[in-house]
């Protein structure tokens, strides 16, 4: 797997939420034979023993039940270690969510029957954002008081956490939330990790602009995951496949951000070829 990913040209690899236990010997092999180096890991990494699929929210650091917090924790060290054995400093993961209805399926259901901006719409969108807003304060003040208890590790193994922006409407933090998130919580331990098809995603069922979005937060911008959405709200698409102005977003991007190509594995390799290429002629060879 490894292999494979350096072969198309890239130095470094982001280990995600899909590696199983049994992968980890191989990796180590890969990593210490100076095959490839590992730039982040995507919290939960590796996989908890018996999950065998993708899982970034098997558990919530902001779950009301005490026990499943505990567990969020203890996976999310685990993925610190794993960090330390793979040389990575940046980890990427999830805040949590809170229990609504599902306002993201009924935006995307109202988008693919051609509803964007009707009234139908943006009466949706604002139920939604007034119930987030009634809603998100124990699931938001758990989640912070599990990354207070993450920060002892992070900061014991030199670690950058790297919160996400989230394309469900019920997932934290809320678009808004970022900024006091990050002042509570300084660099260069927690910083912001800015998904490219979420962020897009978020700006078509009416909740951001991304380019404003990317704006505010630039200043403790880490890094990118890279994909293009297809309207409506379909993601990892490679960069020219889809509907995103990667243009648009450029004078944000900076040499030392880390980029990683998150792409759906229906890409052929050809086409990951020429996204590197596409995106590297807007964004520039760094």
């Amino acid at each position: 797997m490894l292999r494979e990913i350096r072969e198309l040209g890239f130095e470094y690899a982001e280990l995600s939420h899909g590696i199983r236990l049994s992968l980890v010997p191989g990796i180590l092999d890969a990593v210490n034979a100076g095959e490839i180096k590992i730039s982040t890991l995507h919290n939960f990494c590796p996989l908890p023993v018996g999950v065998s699929a993708p899982s970034p929210n098997l558990y919530e650091l902001s779950d009301e039940r005490p026990r499943q917090r505990e567990l969020a924790i203890k996976h999310t060290l685990n993925t610190f270690e794993f960090a330390t054995r793979v040389n990575a400093k940046t980890v990427v993961l999830h805040f949590g969510s809170m229990d609504l209805k599902d306002y993201t399926g009924k935006l995307k259901e109202l988008l693919e029957h051609g509803e964007q901006g009707s009234p139908k719409f943006r009466k949706v969108v604002a139920e939604a954002a007034a119930a987030r807003e009634a809603k998100k304060k124990r699931n938001y003040d758990n989640a912070r008081a599990s990354l207070r208890h993450l920060m002892v590790d992070t900061k014991y193994r030199g670690l950058t956490l790297a919160i996400e922006i989230r394309e469900a409407v019920e997932e934290l933090p809320l678009e808004s939330d970022f900024q006091s998130l990050l002042a509570e919580f300084p660099a260069p331990h927690v910083a912001y990790w800015h998904d490219v098809g979420h962020a897009q995603i978020k700006q078509d069922l009416g909740f951001i602009n991304h380019v404003q979005h990317l704006a505010a937060h630039a200043d403790r911008l880490h890094g990118f995951h890279v994909h293009d959405v297809k309207f409506p709200a379909r993601d990892h698409f490679p960069p020219g496949g889809g509907d995103i102005d990667f243009a648009s977003l450029k004078p944000y991007v900076k040499p030392e951000h880390i980029k990683v190509f998150e792409l759906s594995p229906k890409v052929p390799l050809d086409s990951v070829t020429r996204s590197i290429a596409h995106l590297k002629k807007i964004w520039g060879e760094e």
